[in-house]
């Protein structure tokens, strides 16, 4: 199974202006639609989150590049650092800055598995629109309790997050809300962008980022940054084994919806690829691997020694994605996100005792 997509080597050999033409095209090939984010719509919704949430930190670890290797210089994004926990929050300030007065008044509606359910809670909480979450049962108790404690209405049914998603459409229709998707959304899009934005500023000279990818929707806001403001930045796609939809559509050079998704990376946990995003990342990526469920939790365990910062197993698979990549990026510097801190505590002393 190819590790690369055929048109790496061009990256990798230093024609840059093709990479940069490539790129636009894609990009600019769903401009127009209801499908399309732009750099300018990134930078409208930084606009709009700028009074409701200060960024970021990026820093560098030593610990962290020395047990990595390959003399590459690692810039941690810390996500995990935000109200929520998780950058979630940016996606979903950003849809509900966008949402017009009639449409708040109607409520939202939204499937997650936990990140994007505490974002919207979030959100809505800050504005005064009732937000309603429809998470699959057996869900992180702890998610839902964080989500309840934001003051959203919690609706648990189906048996992963792609059949919360039927639920969540059900709900829009009867009750007139307005659906806030995780993925297909494209202020959601423009939310989650608003983190690169802030990396390529923090460090304007990363080589790469490794991104973890559920949706799509971080990945797909970063290719738009690097396409506009640093065309030669290459960015890598990591799944976990047991939620691999769009990596196996990747390889298949077409959408693929799988029979199931289990990892202890909740927040990657979907079934399928999705029409926003899945374009973008089948000709944007520079490479998509995976990663198995003992990887992210030894990431988890690398973390923690490093850096002192508690992750969700989502929030390491970068990580875990890197130290696969690493004689790839040898010398290069690349940015890894730490996208969620909401590890429920079954799953961490699970992580701590070595059981995974």
């Amino acid at each position: 199974m190819p590790l690369f997509h055929p048109w790496t080597a061009t990256v990798l050999s230093g024609d840059y202006l093709r990479v940069e033409r490539f790129l636009t095209i894609v990009l600019s090939s769903i401009q127009g639609t209801t499908l399309s984010v732009t750099l300018d719509d990134i930078r409208a919704a930084r606009i709009r989150l700028a009074p409701l949430l200060s960024p970021t930190p990026l820093r560098t670890y030593r610990e962290l590049d020395d047990a990595v290797g390959h003399s590459i210089r690692i810039f941690v994004k810390h996500e995990n650092f935000n109200p929520t926990g998780s950058f979630k929050v940016r996606n979903g300030l950003a849809f509900m800055t966008a949402l017009p007065d009639e449409s708040r008044a109607h409520g939202v509606v939204a499937a997650t598995r936990g990140n994007h359910g505490m974002g919207l809670a979030y959100a809505g909480r800050a504005f005064g629109v009732r937000t309603t979450l429809c998470v699959p049962i057996g869900n992180n108790p702890e998610k839902n309790a964080g989500m309840r404690a934001l003051g959203a209405r919690l609706i648990e049914e189906g048996r992963d997050y792609d059949e919360s998603v039927l639920v969540a459409d059900h709900v829009v229709r009867q009750e007139g809300a307005t659906l806030a998707h995780s993925t297909n959304n494209r202020e959601i899009i423009a939310g989650a962008g608003t983190l690169s934005l802030e990396l390529i500023e923090q460090e304007p000279q990363v080589d790469a980022v490794v991104i973890a990818i559920g949706g799509g929707s971080q990945a797909v806001g970063a290719l738009t940054v690097f396409a506009g403001l640093k065309p030669d930045a290459k960015v890598f796609g990591v799944q976990a084994v047991g939620a691999s939809a769009a990596y196996e559509g990747w390889l298949a050079r077409k959408p693929v919806q799988t029979e199931s998704a289990v990892t202890i990376a909740d927040g990657l946990a979907t079934r399928s690829t999705y029409e926003m995003t899945f374009p973008v990342l089948l000709n944007g990526l520079a490479g998509f691997i995976t990663v198995t469920d003992a990887e992210i939790a030894d990431a988890m365990r690398m973390l923690l020694r490093t850096t002192h910062s508690m992750v969700e197993p989502a929030g390491a698979a970068g990580l875990a994605g890197l130290r696969k990549l690493a004689p790839k990026l040898e010398g290069k510097r690349v940015g890894i996100v730490l996208s969620g801190a909401n590890v429920d505590s079954t799953t961490l002393r699970r992580v701590l005792a070595g059981e995974f």
